[in-house]
């Protein structure tokens, strides 16, 4: 082969890695042959989907035609579940099709986005996948230093995604921080607000991004069925914005980008209350579960309100990781992010959660005896 078909790629492309998942339970029981395991890695919802989303999935029997392109009666039932318009909504194979829609449709090469250190990796990624500059500011105890991130704002500026909670590290910022922030950035600049674990956050001070959108025009919030509700396996996530926002992303959307049964998995999902108070309550008293775990092995912990913990190892955490997966437990390893003594754990049942503090225990007591 004569041609590098690398270097044929888009400047911003070249400088990609491909973003790593959580490792699959599959993949585990072939490398290690490890049975019984527990996963923990890609904040899953360990309650599964709602009955209900479960029950509509049964009643398909329309898999031959193609789906509603324009996903008529998903976004009626988000309108009325949200407060907006419909044109106000674009529908995404998971909220991370949202993220890229919106670099490819306002990002150009010379043109910057701003996003925080250890923020969400697919922000790099889409922005690059454009040959856009990524502006990386500099974080505030592992969150958001929003008046660093107004301040990075340059003529060349067009985009800023700005996660609430973050991932991976679960750190919040409040509503009158989001108000001062917003108040301060051109209009001329989208403010992707990436709000996928808002329905955990119980805090009262927490914001609620769609409110912000008629106020701020160069607002997009973008939200997911993937985690609270329990359809990460489908695939389906929604941008809310101002109907011109909405009308370009929909311009560039893929046809038919979200399948029939994730519209309508997601549709039944957005009616079951029990569902997502039940989830929610799991994840709360879980989180205390997790935290204080970690609190008995001395070991310390960005303070989260999602349905994750990323803790401090005290040392290099792939020898820790590796050694979880030996015990069976998948969890997240941060080097990625520039956090290479840190693990991120999903919150899962009360017997998942109590596996890997038992698991967590027995590593760190081996490798202390070595």
């Amino acid at each position: 082969m004569t041609c590098d078909y690398i270097k044929l790629a888009n400047s911003g492309v070249q400088q990609l890695k491909p973003y790593e998942p959580g490792k699959p339970i599959a993949e585990l029981e072939r490398e290690l042959g490890v049975t019984d395991i527990v996963k923990l890695a890609s904040n899953e919802n360990p309650l599964g989907p709602s009955h209900k989303a479960l029950h509509a999935l049964r009643h398909l029997d329309d898999l031959h035609l193609y789906p509603d392109g324009a996903g008529f009666s998903l976004k009626a039932a988000l309108s009325e579940t949200l407060g907006v318009a419909s044109n106000q909504l674009t529908l995404g194979n998971g909220s991370n099709d949202i993220l890229e829609l919106i670099a490819r449709a306002y990002l150009q090469p010379g043109d910057e986005a701003i996003f925080s250190e250890y923020a969400f990796a697919i922000y790099p990624l889409v922005t690059l996948g454009c040959s856009a500059k990524p502006v990386q500011v500099c974080s505030n105890l592992y969150g958001h230093d929003l008046a660093a991130m107004a301040d990075a704002v340059t003529e060349r500026t067009r985009v800023m995604f700005v996660a609430n909670p973050n991932n991976p590290t679960g750190t919040w910022f409040n509503a009158h921080a989001l108000d001062e922030f917003l108040s301060r950035i051109p209009e001329r600049v989208i403010v992707v607000l990436d709000e996928a674990y808002f329905e955990y956050v119980e805090e009262s001070h927490y914001p609620n991004g769609i409110d912000r959108l008629q106020k701020y025009p160069n607002l997009v919030v973008t939200r997911t069925f993937s985690k609270i509700h329990g359809l990460a396996g489908l695939r389906v996530g929604y941008g809310v914005s101002n109907p011109q926002i909405a009308d370009v992303l929909n311009r560039i959307r893929q046809p038919f980008n979200v399948n029939t049964p994730a519209m309508v998995a997601a549709q039944a999902a957005l009616s079951d209350e029990d569902h997502l108070e039940n989830s929610r309550s799991e994840n709360t008293s879980g989180l205390v579960q997790i935290a204080e775990g970690l609190l008995t092995l001395n070991l310390e912990q960005i303070p989260s309100v999602a349905n994750f913990i990323a803790f401090d190892c005290g040392r290099e955490a792939m020898p820790i990781y590796q050694g979880l997966l030996k015990q069976g437990v998948i969890v997240r390893p941060l080097s990625g992010y520039g956090m290479p003594n840190h693990l991120r754990v999903t919150v899962g049942t009360s017997r998942e959660n109590e596996r890997f503090l038992d698991a967590l225990k027995h590593v760190l007591k081996e490798m202390a005896n070595e």
